[in-house]
């Protein structure tokens, strides 16, 4: 890697080294559009501090990526498992793909992704051999932007030239899915792609270690704490043939307990937050209005004007009902709220009498989950049992689910090999928490909270 000419000054991390070839990256229009993302969406109308943006986080990404990297080889006896050229080349990947795992997000994050077009008009190279994993009529995300602007971009040539290789090789190690050459990532004849991208998505990736901490930070809560230098030395790897695959030790496993609940525990009282919540419903409606027209771009190269500033100026431009109240802050309130099992958040004998009386409402339904990665795993495995079907509810990485992250420990004091376990069998955490837990809410206007509350009060 190219001697680093710089250093950005993170409130969370300290001083982060990049390289110039880094910087240049950086620099790209692409990739400065996210200066003008809030990382929360609305969460800063209940949490003013959190006005901190995508920029900064994908800088953060970046970071714990290479120091997760060096916690994993720097130990390895020299360069016996890799080389030292060719683990600065895998190192490079790595850092790459985590700084640019977020360059495809919409303005107001992910509240503004269903004004997205087909991901056909998005035209990804990548996925042409593959209609089946990438249907073209169905809807874009921003992992699809993503895609599409690290690998059919202005800023393509770029990676390519720092990388020595296709621009494919650092989007593969943000979609797993995507078809690639094995030898980009091989080394002494092991595939290192498993364990490289799950350092950029997975139970245990640098995303969720930087925006926990960053996001409770500028939130000034303290759910998202937890011990990134105790996970950090302790990341491993484990060898399954000729394939490598992320590892912790044993001796972090409550640390990464503590992760697990901190990432739960965010999404619970900031992330679903009813007031950002509210917003962004009041945002669909918007759109769902027509929006005035307002459409997100599938040329990238257009992408990069919008932004949290472009979105804001159109909604202030608008005399739609839902604009106004937005940019006026005129919220719906919030009413009730129930949240559990789903026979405890039936509000629709509440809804039907408010709608009955004639006053406006807002329902919204949110959904908790402590692990969406070991979801996949589960639904995988009972696809390959015979006992889901494919379809509706099963989402699928590829043909196995997510790779698995591995647990690694002696089964005695002095034992000289290390035992290799699943994650999802050296915790009990996943078992405990396995429900969905859900929030049903119904939002009411100001001028109406009194005479809907009284209306409703037997039922609640």
């Amino acid at each position: 890697m190219s001697t680093a000419l710089t250093e950005v000054r993170d409130p969370i991390h300290g001083a982060i080294p990049i390289s110039k070839d880094e910087l240049t990256v950086l620099d790209h229009p692409l990739l400065q559009r996210l200066r003008y993302i809030k990382q929360l969406g609305f969460s800063d109308l209940s949490f003013p501090g959190a006005t901190h943006n995508r920029y900064l986080h994908s800088v953060g990404a970046m970071h714990l990526a290479g120091r997760a990297f060096d916690a994993i080889f720097e130990g390895t006896g020299g360069d016996t498992l890799i080389p030292a050229e060719r683990r600065a080349e895998l190192r490079r990947l790595v850092r790459l793909a985590a700084l640019l795992h977020d360059v495809g997000h919409a303005p107001f994050s992910h509240a503004t992704e269903f004004a997205m077009p087909a991901v056909g008009l998005l035209d990804v190279p990548a996925y042409r051999a593959r209609a089946d994993l990438y249907p073209p009529e169905r809807q874009a995300s921003h992992e699809d932007y993503t895609i599409k602007i690290i690998t059919d971009s202005t800023l393509s040539p770029s990676l390519e030239q720092i990388t020595g290789t296709p621009a494919l090789a650092v989007a593969g190690l943000v979609d797993p899915r995507l078809q690639v050459e094995p030898e980009w990532y091989l080394s002494n004849g092991i595939d290192w792609r498993p364990l490289l991208q799950q350092l950029i998505s997975s139970e245990l990736d640098v995303d969720r270690m930087d925006y926990l901490a960053r996001d409770s930070h500028f939130a000034g809560v303290h759910y998202g704490i937890f011990d990134v230098g105790w996970l950090m030395n302790h990341l491993s790897h484990h060898l399954v043939g000729d394939r490598a695959f992320l590892a912790l030790e044993a001796r972090a496993i409550y640390a990464f307990d503590d992760f697990l609940i901190a990432r739960y525990h965010m999404f619970l009282m900031v992330y679903f937050h009813h007031r950002s919540v509210g917003y962004e419903e009041m945002l669909k409606r918007y759109f769902n209005d027509g929006g005035d027209g307002y459409e997100l771009p599938h040329r990238v190269e257009d992408y990069v004007r919008y932004d949290d500033v472009h979105m804001t100026s159109h909604l202030r431009a608008s005399d739609n009902e839902w604009a106004r109240r937005i940019v006026e802050r005129r919220e719906y309130k919030l009413l009730l709220e129930r949240h559990g099992d789903p026979q405890d958040v039936d509000l629709r004998s509440v809804e039907s009498r408010l709608e009955e009386a004639g006053i406006p409402i807002i329902s919204t339904a949110s959904k908790g989950v402590l692990s969406k990665y070991f979801a996949k795993r589960k639904n995988a495995e009972a696809v390959g049992q015979g006992s889901l079907p494919l379809g509706e509810g099963v989402v699928q990485e590829d043909d196995s689910g997510p790779s698995p992250i591995y647990v690694l420990g002696a089964p005695y004091r002095g034992a000289g090999q290390l035992r290799a376990t699943e994650l999802e069998e050296s915790t009990d955490l996943f078992s405990r928490y396995d429900r969905q837990l859900l929030f049903n809410r119904i939002y009411v206007p100001l001028e109406c909270l009194e005479e809907a509350g009284n209306l409703v009060s037997d039922l609640v």
